[in-house]
Formats: C-alpha cells, sequence, structure tokens
C-alpha cells in the first residue's frame, strides 16, 4: 500500500484534488475534519485541553471552536501546546483507518498542515497543491464568506507556498491555467498500477 499526503494552503483545491482521488477509488482520511471530530469525541484529548485551557472550552459535549480559536491562534505557545495534544491521536487515529484499508493499493491523507503537523512522516509520498496567493486568498475569501485578511491572517501559521514546494515529491498546479484532471491521473500512473 501506498500512503500519499496532500497539503496545499488555504484556497489551493486540495479538497477538489481529494475527490478526483476518490473517482479513482482512492480513500481519503481528511484530517482536519477528523480532528474536530477527535476534539469532541477523544476523552485524551478533552481531559488534556481542559486541564491547560479550562474547562469553559467545551460547551457540552463539543469543544467550542471559535472560544478555542480566540486562545490559540494568537500566541503560538498556546497554539503549539495544543497541537502536541491534538496531533498525536489524529496520527493513531490515521494509523487505525490506513490498517483498516490493507485492501488498496493506495490511501490518502489530507492535511493542510502536512509540513508543519509532522504527519508527512506518516505517509510514503507529498502532494503540494499550488494555486498563486492572490488566487487562493480570493477563492477562500469568497468560499468562506469572509475578509481576504481573515483569511492571510489564518495562514500566518502554515508554512510558505514556496516551502511546501521543495518539500513535496508531487505538485499540482490548480492554477487556472492547468487542467487539474489530466495531473491526477498522471500523477496515479506515475505512483504505479491502481484497481479501477
Amino acid at each position: 500500500m501506498i500512503k500519499i499526503g496532500i497539503t496545499g494552503n488555504i484556497g489551493s483545491g486540495k479538497s477538489v484534488v481529494c475527490e478526483l482521488l476518490k473517482i479513482h477509488g482512492i480513500p481519503v482520511y481528511n484530517a482536519d475534519k477528523e480532528a474536530k471530530r477527535l476534539n469532541d469525541s477523544s476523552p485524551a484529548i478533552r481531559e488534556k485541553l481542559i486541564r491547560h485551557f479550562g474547562k469553559e472550552i467545551y460547551v457540552g459535549n463539543k469543544l467550542d471552536k471559535n472560544k478555542f480559536a480566540q486562545i490559540i491562534f494568537n500566541d503560538p505557545e498556546k497554539l503549539s501546546l495544543a497541537n502536541s495534544i491534538i496531533h498525536p491521536e489524529v496520527a493513531k487515529d490515521f494509523a487505525a483507518w490506513v490498517a483498516s484499508k490493507n485492501n488498496y493499493p493506495i490511501v490518502a491523507l489530507e492535511a493542510a498542515i502536512l509540513f508543519e503537523g509532522n504527519f508527512h512522516h506518516y505517509v510514503d509520498k507529498t502532494i503540494t497543491v499550488y494555486a498563486p496567493p492572490e488566487l487562493r486568498i480570493a477563492r477562500a475569501s469568497q468560499r468562506d464568506n469572509v475578509p481576504k485578511e481573515k483569511i492571510k491572517e489564518r495562514e500566518k501559521n502554515q508554512i510558505s507556498d514556496e516551502e511546501k514546494l521543495k518539500m513535496a515529491d508531487f505538485v499540482i498546479y490548480n492554477d487556472e491555467k492547468h487542467a487539474l484532471i489530466p495531473q491526477v491521473s498522471n500523477l496515479l500512473k506515475q505512483l504505479g498500477p491502481i484497481k479501477e
């Protein structure tokens, strides 16, 4: 089994690429979505987050995302601490998910912070989905219905496009000049035979 990691900064189109992978029959683990689920359901995460950030960050059985974001995103130390609590649990969950997919030749991990969160250590090949910053920010601003400044603010905790391009084994360009479908098909050919 080949494990591939897909990343890209906000608005790059990594989710679109992951949808194309699914069409090819490749299961995709969405780290951001699963982290949100684990923040609510994992007793280990809950206990540590409450210990470090206070019980008011949970409302009922759910993590109050807005309150939590206000605490961690303006303080690099708190963000680092939160990541050190959440990321190992996501990694464990991903490993269990991979084990359940052992009849697939290729599985994929979609993670905005593939490199920042050291998730690239859990995959065999990494793919960065790239779009020029102005295009990415315009897309994300429109999609999330938030000002462009807010998008720029969100990505200050991510490494730059340039760094991601250097670190990736493969690059898929989602810049409105290169067609996505042939790039994904090409990539899959390079990775090896896939059962259709």
